[in-house]
């Protein structure tokens, strides 16, 4: 069986699954990224500027979607889940690449991501081109 950890707590200023923005904003609001204690030393070694990728999960979403309809942009035009990024997915994990806006005492600033204050962080890599 599949087991994934959390190892931390994103913090957004969005409440509400309808207030998220459909993609991650390099000028969207600042974000913070917090980790649990026990891994907070994980972050030795990074420093602001630097580009990182975080996977997270997404929470009170519709795990059964393989289609869904996009918005009116393009016509309510039925796709399939992995053409578009969605919460709504069989394995609800998002990926944000983003450069460290600041880091301190087991936490540090992003700007833009597209979820939930309180998302369940899940890793943290360098990111690469």
């Amino acid at each position: 069986m599949l087991e994934l950890n959390q190892i931390g707590r994103i913090k957004t200023p969005y409440e509400h699954l309808e207030d998220c923005p459909n993609n991650v904003e390099a000028e969207g609001p600042e974000c913070e990224v917090v980790l649990d204690v026990e891994f907070a030393s994980g972050l030795k070694g990074l420093r602001e500027g630097q580009s990182v990728q975080l996977l997270y999960w997404f929470e009170g979403v519709d795990r059964s979607l393989v289609t869904q309809t996009r918005g009116p942009k393009v016509n309510g035009r039925e796709v399939g889940t992995f053409a578009i990024r969605s919460p709504h997915r069989p394995n609800p994990i998002a990926a944000a690449t983003v450069p460290i806006q600041w880091i301190a005492d087991g936490k540090f600033g992003v700007r833009g991501l597209d979820c939930l204050c309180g998302t369940k962080l899940l890793d943290i890599t360098p990111a690469t081109r």
